[in-house]
């Protein structure tokens, strides 16, 4: 099966990373030395907009957002399916590339180690199509709205920032104990290797830790009253809200 991108930035990388060995692959873009350079590392054909012709193609659109229009004036043929990793661009605006199929995709960067969690929505008799492609690089959640996959975005496409900042800040607080900066970084890892394992509820996984007046306890009171949880909250709240107003 033939795969087509749109796009040759880091998503795009991560999603050709993820398809290259499963699927025969082209991409379709702006600068030519850009494109040669994705075709050499990916085994893409490539194509400029005015080479191009998307009829009756399975497209991953992974451009910026703001460039939509452009892109959709350059474009010419009527996909048969078109997979969108835009954020805050509805399914009602994609329309403004032809297609017979429309899907709304949202993954992440760990596409690359077909490690993402990607959010779809969209057209459902295209569900299933897309469900395959994007398995390809990892795990795949059906959502029932463009509003949720806006929601997504907020956790799976903005979340890993997020992580890195709590991750960087557990292991500053590793060094700041005595630990050399290798053994914090590398017990931090691992930490976060060892949680995605555990398959419990978030409380249950909490209060397993948490013996009475021990050590963990006294983390856990701690962070409640630098009030890091609502902080948490406020920044997947205003992520959401700010995929809104793309």
């Amino acid at each position: 099966m033939k795969v087509t991108l749109i796009g040759y930035g880091a998503m795009a990388s991560a999603i050709a990373e993820g398809l290259k060995d499963k699927y025969e692959l082209e991409v379709i873009g702006r600068d030519k030395e850009k494109l040669k350079n994705f075709s050499e590392k990916y085994g893409a054909k490539y194509y400029t907009f005015e080479e191009a012709n998307i009829d009756n193609k399975i497209v991953i659109l992974a451009v910026k957002p703001y460039v939509l229009d452009e892109v959709a004036q350059k474009l010419k043929g009527k996909a048969k399916l078109l997979i969108s990793i835009l954020a805050g661009k509805p399914l009602k605006e994609l329309q403004k590339i032809p297609a017979f199929s429309y899907i709304r995709a949202m993954p992440n960067v760990a596409a690359k180690y077909a490690a993402s969690t990607t959010a779809i929505t969209g057209d459902i008799d295209s569900k299933e199509l897309a469900t395959e492609i994007l398995g390809a690089i990892g795990k795949v959640v059906w959502v029932n709205s463009d509003d949720e996959i806006d929601m997504a975005t907020a956790i799976i496409g903005s979340g890993p920032a997020f992580l890195a900042i709590i991750a960087e800040a557990i292991s500053d607080g590793g060094v700041y104990c005595g630990l050399k900066r290798d053994v914090s970084i590398e017990l931090t890892k691992g930490l976060f290797e060892s949680f995605a394992k555990l398959d419990d509820d978030f409380s249950q996984i909490k209060n397993s830790v948490m013996s009475p007046k021990g050590t963990t306890a006294e983390g856990i009171r701690t962070l409640e009253e630098e009030g890091v949880r609502g902080k948490i909250m406020k920044g997947i709240i205003n992520t959401y809200e700010k995929s809104k107003k793309i």
